[in-house]
């Protein structure tokens, strides 16, 4: 079983790790998610506190916008994989992942969005 956390901003993954007071935590396994995603609101934005429960969560998988070589270099210190600069609505990233098929710096853009000029 592998453990996903995202930093979100509304419906989206957020842009920066350090400021993000969301975070969505999904259990997988074999291309499929076990049980139900949960939701952490943190009380202010911490990147300590957020490694922090990244470790104590066993987290295997982080998915995020921006974040600081010193936090990527802990986390990659401590396997996780992470996938920085990524772009996108939480739950398209969320089926990547699991699918195997999620690249770091991508920007996904859904049907909805697809008037957007990037």
């Amino acid at each position: 079983m592998r453990k996903l956390l995202i930093p979100v901003q509304g419906d989206y993954v957020a842009p920066r790790f350090d400021l993000a007071t969301e975070i969505l935590i999904v259990r997988f396994d074999n291309n499929a998610i076990i049980g139900r995603p949960r939701t952490i609101i943190m009380e202010r934005p911490s990147e300590e506190e957020l490694c922090q429960m990244v470790v104590k969560e066993n987290i295997t998988d982080l998915v995020c916008g921006g974040i600081e070589e010193l936090h990527y270099n802990f986390l990659a210190w401590k396997k996780v994989k992470i996938l920085d600069a990524v772009i996108g609505d939480w739950r398209t990233v969320i089926d990547r992942t699991i699918s195997g098929t999620l690249s770091q710096g991508e920007i996904l853009v859904n049907q909805d969005d697809e008037h957007l000029s990037l």
